[in-house]
């Protein structure tokens, strides 16, 4: 069985920058991805416009020229995938993770479909596959989602929208552009702080008017087939609707990071331990890179500030397989 230097799991933006990164420095690498080529943007909203710019989501000084400073999901899709076919990544697609085991100073990575030796893992998963859910009766009716593609699907129905972040907001807004009567429910007393500055004055506006009905220091009790029961400041309320989207956030696959022994901070962070300058776990030869290393601080590492972690890894890897070599030659 081959032995690869390094296995990534994982093909979003970070997992790829890793594998540039792996195949400059001549390493034998392999990304395993779960799904198509970097995943989780595919699995963003069809008409979403990233909050930075495109030279910041630049990996390898590869450039990406977009049509606006601020590019758009399928801008992104387009520069990732043409990364990954033009230097010819090694990746392998729709093929899931299931289980890492240590052997001797090697790992076992089982997966879906076979099994790879690895002397390192780079873990790039991010934090998009697992949403948080709402914990309430009828959460897992067909009418409710807890992500949010296309607004025409929801054209003249009546469609609840739970939470106050960039992606709440850009539903309401795009489902309501499209003709559906749109209820935004907000845990807080406001739409969040972080929401895009050029966003957040429109759907201020759009509530002021009355265009979209918001209802603020609210919460979900129960979802029912047609209507969805609120707790608000005065008291329960019953709304008509058609569909849900539960938009209140994601988080990283914790018990993944716990299965390969990462240990985790004890507090509601579940901050992943890691060195700081090479990004190796208390677990040696697992690494983390991109934003699954802030666990459920997910607004602390974006693509433009985590794309860095590629070089660390790699340089700490090829160090460590140099000393490696003079040991065995002494």
């Amino acid at each position: 069985m081959q032995t690869w230097d390094i296995v990534i799991i994982g093909g979003g933006p970070i997992g790829i920058a890793c594998g540039l990164e792996a195949k400059k420095n001549g390493l034998n690498y392999l990304i395993i991805e779960k799904g198509p080529i970097v995943n989780s943007l595919f699995n963003y909203p069809i008409n979403m416009q990233f909050f930075s710019s495109s030279e910041k989501l630049e990996i390898n000084n590869i450039p990406f020229i977009s049509k606006e400073a601020k590019p758009k999901r399928n801008e992104a899709l387009e520069y990732y995938r043409r990364i990954v076919t033009t230097n010819q990544l090694n990746i392998h697609l729709f093929e899931k993770v299931m289980e890492v085991n240590k052997h001797k100073e090697a790992f076992q990575i089982t997966t879906d479909k076979t099994v790879y030796t690895a002397l390192n893992i780079i873990v790039a998963t991010g934090f998009y596959d697992l949403p948080n859910r709402l914990n309430v009766p009828g959460e897992d009716l067909p009418k409710v989602s807890h992500y949010y593609k296309d607004p025409h699907f929801y054209a003249s129905q009546k469609v609840a929208v739970i939470g106050a972040s960039n992606s709440a907001v850009d539903a309401a807004l795009e489902c309501y552009r499209k003709g559906a009567e749109v209820t935004l429910i907000v845990r807080g007393p406001e739409v969040g702080q972080r929401v895009k500055y050029w966003v957040r004055p429109d759907i201020v506006n759009r509530i002021d008017e009355g265009s979209i009905k918001a209802y603020f220091n609210s919460t979900v009790k129960e979802i029912r087939q047609h209507e969805i029961i609120i707790e608000t400041p005065k008291g329960s309320l019953s709304i008509e609707n058609d569909f849900v989207l539960a938009l209140t956030g994601y988080m990283p696959n914790f018990e993944f990071l716990t299965k390969l022994g990462i240990e985790l901070s004890k507090d509601e962070k579940k901050l992943p331990h890691y060195d700081l300058e090479t990004m190796e776990t208390n677990v040696p030869g697992i690494y983390l890179a991109g934003v699954i290393c802030g666990g459920m601080e997910t607004h602390k590492w974006f693509i433009e500030n985590s794309r860095i972690h590629a070089q660390m890894i790699v340089k700490a890897v090829v160090r460590k397989s140099t000393t490696s070599t003079k040991n065995q030659e002494l």
